[in-house]
């Protein structure tokens, strides 16, 4: 049965700063829990209305699920969560940083797409959502559990301290058909509507697009930032040589 200091405590991590202040966060959904319990994350409660799914998880009713989901058709099982201690930034060969991404379920797809093309870690501009949020949690799908997400004040500064080119997406940039991309470099991605922040293009030393190919101004504005990503991470590792895509890869962010 779930207790009123549960419910509560649940509620207040809907909230950034109540997950700083607890030092946790949830996760919903059977297959992310599963992943993160199957990584050894550390967690403080499981819930579940199936009476199988795991040894430490209380039993709840669909009703007492539903009081305590954050989405409105709620899962079979939800976890509390300890935050993880902060890790040092890797400097590997290619890195990939956002900058301004608001949209959670946009982040969490990020997330699960360096997941899928063996991307250990993203830099995350300080104003981007926080990837202990819950919808970021869901879209990533158990991903969180293998990607580092590194939130910093300064993207520029960082990305020029591991002393490699930072190139930004822009909508002006050169195609990324017609040039190739850099193996060792910091690549920027930002919101789609908003781009990258002025004050990171001075640390640029080049700029790149995905170029539309519909012609005519009756077109679409721009292309969703995770799905830039996914077009950028396909084609830039086919310039990078096997060990390197299998255990060195770091990132940066574009901007649309």
């Amino acid at each position: 049965m779930l207790s009123s200091n549960q419910r509560k405590l649940i509620s207040q991590l809907q909230k950034k700063k109540y997950r700083l202040e607890k030092n946790l966060f949830v996760a919903e959904g059977k297959k992310v829990v599963y992943e993160l319990i199957n990584s050894d994350w550390p967690f403080k409660n499981l819930f579940s209305t199936e009476e199988d799914f795991h040894p430490d998880s209380e039993l709840l009713t669909s009703d007492e699920m539903k009081k305590i989901s954050n989405f409105k058709t709620h899962s079979q099982a939800l976890g509390v969560f300890l935050l993880p201690e902060p890790q040092k930034i890797l400097s590997e060969p290619i890195t990939i940083a956002v900058d301004g991404i608001s949209d959670p379920g946009n982040l969490g797809t990020i997330i699960r797409l360096c997941d899928w093309f063996g991307i250990l870690e993203l830099i995350c501009s300080k104003n981007t959502v926080d990837c202990f949020n819950a919808k970021v949690i869901q879209a990533s799908m158990g991903s969180i559990a293998r990607v580092k997400c590194h939130y910093v004040n300064d993207l520029g500064e960082v990305l020029t301290k591991m002393q490699k080119p930072i190139y930004g997406a822009t909508i002006d940039g050169d195609s990324i058909y017609s040039t190739k991309l850099p193996n060792k470099a910091s690549y920027i991605f930002g919101s789609e509507s908003h781009g990258i922040s002025k004050p990171l293009f001075n640390y640029l030393q080049g700029k790149f697009s995905i170029p539309s190919f519909r012609d005519g101004d009756n077109k679409a504005e721009s292309l969703n930032v995770a799905n830039a990503i996914a077009i950028f991470l396909s084609l830039s590792l086919i310039h990078i040589s096997e060990p390197t895509r299998l255990g060195m890869i770091s990132y940066a962010v574009f901007c649309l």
